[in-house]
């Protein structure tokens, strides 16, 4: 019986470029609080999805459409003050 084998590089090898730079974390952090409204934003559209809404739903989707758009214009404020575009 013969055996059979392939030569290939490893899948997961490590290389520095895969990892994420400062920058890119920087960024990350910058826009999580963005982040977090919109997957607040999603699971009150998800807890809506199987049933009429009720009127404690629908307080609980304008709350989270709120929050994600103030999340939204404080990040363009703040993208926009670092660059000197004013605000």
């Amino acid at each position: 019986m013969k055996d059979i084998v392939t030569v290939q590089d490893v899948v997961t090898a490590f290389a520095p470029w895969m990892e994420p730079t400062d920058a890119e974390l920087d960024a990350i952090e910058t826009e999580m609080p963005v982040i977090l409204a919109d997957i607040e934003l999603i699971d009150a559209y998800i807890i809506t999805m199987d049933r009429v809404p009720s009127e404690l739903d629908a307080r609980r989707l304008r709350r989270a459409r709120r929050r994600a758009l103030a999340a939204r214009v404080a990040l363009t404020r703040r993208s926009a003050s670092t660059k000197g575009l004013g605000a």
